[in-house]
């Protein structure tokens, strides 16, 4: 397995940030995990990729928006490149969400 640090780290004046990896998997892992809104507690269960190459969690701006997950704006947006270094065609990561995380009961099932 190989991974490559990310480059292009936080730079001065709002610039974008460029997020870069190489990563071989094996095999997919797919888990069930719950997220929650911190001050509700309400959320979803939703099936995930258990990804160790990545540089943080990541969540589908669209399914944020439909469960209701409160939005914040990033100062600088974050560049996402593919495995051959050419831009992810989602685009940037410009907004994050405060959850909370748990695995769920169901992650075991069949």
């Amino acid at each position: 397995m190989q991974t490559e640090a990310p480059k292009g780290r936080a730079r001065k004046g709002g610039e974008q940030r460029e997020v870069r990896r190489t990563f071989k998997m094996l095999r997919e892992v797919w888990l069930n995990i719950g997220v929650e809104k911190v001050d509700t507690y309400k959320g979803v269960i939703v099936k995930v990729l258990l990804d160790s190459g990545t540089t943080g969690m990541f969540m589908d701006q669209k399914m944020a928006v439909r469960h209701g997950f409160r939005l914040q704006k990033l100062e600088r947006p974050i560049v996402v490149r593919n495995i051959n270094g050419t831009n992810n065609s989602a685009g940037a990561i410009t907004h994050q969400v405060e959850i909370n995380v748990y695995l769920s009961q169901t992650s075991f099932g069949p």
